[in-house]
């Protein structure tokens, strides 16, 4: 027999509201009825062709998904909606469903970012066992020095865990100031914090490239994912 029902979180992101993993969130706190109750638990499954959806007493459906890729200018927000009222990526894009950033770039922070509605691709992307790589240009406030570049491959400890750069390169002859870094955490303001934890300060950061997607595009501008690139990140 045919399963015809889904868990509860994979059903609120397949709608495009949020990722599965905020989609626990909102099921934990109480946010989220089916048929008019209140349902609390993570492995509550839902009959998609029978069952009535709401998260705060605004109904959902299974959305059809899309995937963007935007190379994210400075002065840009990387969230839904903003407290502050300052411009989001979401005002920078057209699109019919309910998207949103597959991780985050902080304000100031330009380069590669994608967009979705795909809660399963988003979590692939960001959970830390895909080992997904991230290259960042950076642009220092002092010359690296060898001996702090061998402790930024090696490992230092930031945020109570050890973190390592996987590779270190030099994007100017010219100048130890601007470096090339790849990582595979994703964590906030890390590429920030490894660097600061050895007294540099990041002065520019441009994301140059993610999960091998790179910033073809102009700095403002997105376009759509194409279907081999869907293929081969959904892998």
């Amino acid at each position: 027999m045919t399963k015809t029902t889904t868990r509860l979180n994979k059903y609120i992101a397949d709608s495009g509201l949020t990722s599965r993993r905020k989609a626990e969130e909102l099921i934990t706190q109480g946010r989220v009825t089916v048929n008019n109750k209140t349902i609390t638990k993570l492995a509550f499954e839902v009959d998609p062709n029978r069952d009535d959806v709401f998260v705060d007493g605004e109904r959902i459906h299974p959305a059809e998904h899309v995937y963007y890729l935007m190379n994210k200018p400075k002065g840009v927000v990387t969230t839904t909606d903003d407290e502050k009222k300052r411009k989001t990526v979401l005002d920078l894009i057209n699109s019919k469903q309910k998207i949103f950033p597959v991780g985050r770039l902080d304000y100031n922070t330009t380069g590669v970012l994608i967009l979705t509605n795909d809660g399963d691709f988003a979590q692939k992307l960001l959970h830390p066992k895909h080992n997904i790589t991230r290259e960042y240009e950076v642009t220092l406030d002092k010359e690296l020095t060898l001996e702090d570049e061998k402790k930024l491959l090696k490992g230092i400890f930031i945020d109570g865990s050890r973190s390592r750069f996987t590779e270190i390169s030099y994007t100017k002859k010219s100048s130890g100031k601007n470096v090339t870094v790849k990582c595979t955490e994703g964590r906030n303001h890390f590429v920030k914090k490894m660097f600061s934890t050895l007294n540099y300060t990041v002065e520019k950061l441009n994301r140059k490239s993610f999960a091998g997607l790179t910033a073809d595009i102009p700095i403002g501008s997105y376009r759509k994912l194409k279907q081999n690139e869907i293929q081969k990140l959904s892998k």
